[in-house]
């Protein structure tokens, strides 16, 4: 029965488990058959706990059978990504720094998914506190891409990208900082949704650039992330950063918009560097959204040139500054032989930290430094201004902008050892998260070697219900969203 539950959408899970032909019991156990299957190949999960989860399970259908349903969730296994705070859970953003800390409380979107009666199912790789753009900067393990084993699923949020692909999980919940719900996504060929900046609350995401992380869903369809983003969106007093604003009833705007839209094209996203393949998929995206009736239109974003040079200075900057609690004394890595207290932050620090995190946290701290403020950090908020304004320009004229997720399929593991090679991952992704905009990823084909391509759709602020209708309407004419791997 596994394979018949593993890869079935959240409404018509939801749909099944109201008309009681399958039991969350049944859901979960098939969602832990597959997770043995094939996890000691993809390694997605840093840890799970299947007696909780049959727990969960159990507790669903025994509110199910009075007719206390909690919601659309209810009884469905959710995977999180492990940055993202479960009570009584481990939370160790793939870090020997946290190795053995269990999280004392829940992330506001966990408290959100446990009230919707979701069954919170393990813990999933990423790229050490959430920096990297293939999850090999995991300090737990590497998880492989399921439709290629030799190839990343990318980062930071692969775990969770993986799982999903793989029919480990019904659903998981990432988190974006510069595309690290997105990229994955686009790699694993599923749906990524990096929601408007303050959407979602960030209470209980361990934070690495707070100016920039949003959480969001990772999803088989458009109208499963809808239905995610339904749960966990609100406004949240325990954020400073959280938004007031109203919640629309995203499924129903998804079926009720139907365009057609006005679309614009970013000359700058369609330079040198962009993969063939992926450029004549977005093209064919293109033509279809043309041939549905769409204005397709050429814009500029012309800050664009400077997009992952401010990125890379206000994301270290926030990182040294987030990261400095880390040092040993309260909780964390603690180095066993320090001759004094300054000695022990400097060893714990050195033997927590992998070699990436501890690359971003000197290059922050650097530009935060005295003499160099102006220089960097402040100069770097002033062309992030020009970049978010860049793409308020663009909406008077477009009602959302198309664009690849990433410049080529997912590479081989090990392929981008040079850091930069491995920055310039997120060149279509991070604009966005300077902008503070929400954007989604959608599978748009296949290269030649089997690899899934992703789409990018970029919406205005707070219109997460119309960039989920164009979206929608792109996934309904085509069936990549059927096409699973075969592991």
């Amino acid at each position: 029965m596994a394979d018949t539950l593993i890869y079935q959408s959240l409404a018509t899970l939801a749909e099944r488990l109201a008309q009681k032909q399958i039991s969350s019991v049944e859901l979960t156990q098939a969602v832990i058959a597959r997770t043995h299957l094939v996890d000691s190949r993809v390694k997605a999960f840093n840890s799970r706990d299947e007696a909780d989860a049959l727990a969960q399970a159990k507790a669903s259908d025994a509110r199910r059978a009075t007719g206390n349903v909690g919601g659309a969730l209810d009884g469905i296994p959710i995977g999180l990504k492990d940055v993202i705070a479960v009570e009584n859970q481990p939370l160790t953003a793939s870090s020997r720094m946290l190795a053995n800390f269990i999280s004392p409380y829940d992330a506001t979107v966990t408290e959100k998914l446990k009230k919707g009666g979701a069954v919170l199912w393990g813990r999933l790789n990423m790229d050490e506190f959430a920096m990297g753009s293939s999850t090999e900067n995991s300090a737990t393990q590497q998880t492989c891409n399921p439709w290629n084993l030799s190839c990343v699923p990318g980062g930071s949020s692969g775990g969770s990208a993986a799982a999903l692909a793989a029919g480990e999980a019904i659903a998981t919940l990432g988190s974006d900082t510069g595309g690290s719900i997105r990229q994955p996504a686009a790699f694993c060929g599923v749906v990524g949704l990096k929601p408007t900046y303050g959407l979602i609350s960030r209470y209980g995401l361990i934070a690495f650039a707070s100016s920039l992380d949003q959480i969001g869903p990772l999803t088989h369809t458009v109208e499963d992330a809808a239905t995610l983003l339904q749960v966990i969106a609100g406004h949240d007093e325990r954020d400073s950063t959280s938004f007031r604003t109203e919640i629309p009833d995203y499924r129903a705007e998804l079926k009720k918009r139907h365009g057609p839209w006005k679309l614009g094209i970013p000359k700058e996203y369609f330079g040198d560097g962009l993969d063939p393949e992926v450029g004549a998929a977005v093209e064919r995206a293109i033509e279809f959204y043309r041939l549905q009736g769409c204005e397709i239109k050429e814009v500029s974003l012309p800050h664009t040139r400077y997009c992952l040079d401010a990125y890379y200075v206000i994301a270290t900057a926030e990182a040294s500054s987030n990261l400095a609690r880390f040092d040993g004394v309260r909780y964390g890595h603690r180095a066993e032989k320090a001759a004094d207290v300054v000695d022990q932050y400097f060893q714990s620090r050195a033997e927590g930290f992998g070699e990436e995190v501890k690359r971003r946290i000197i290059l922050g701290t650097y530009v935060l430094s005295s003499g160099y403020y102006d220089a960097y950090y402040l100069r770097a908020q002033k062309v992030r201004t020009l970049i978010r304004q860049d793409f308020l320009n663009a909406y008077q004229e477009v009602d959302a902008l198309i664009t690849p997720t990433t410049p080529t399929p997912a590479f081989k593991l090990g392929a981008k050892a040079d850091p930069l090679a491995l920055y310039l991952c997120d060149i279509y992704t991070i604009g966005v998260n300077l902008a503070g905009l929400p954007a989604i990823s959608l599978p748009c084909g296949f290269s030649s070697s089997g690899l899934p391509l992703g789409l990018q759709l970029i919406g205005r602020p707070f219109e997460e219900a119309g960039l989920l209708a164009i979206a929608n309407a792109y996934e309904q004419g085509h069936d990549w969203h059927n096409r699973h791997p075969q592991l």
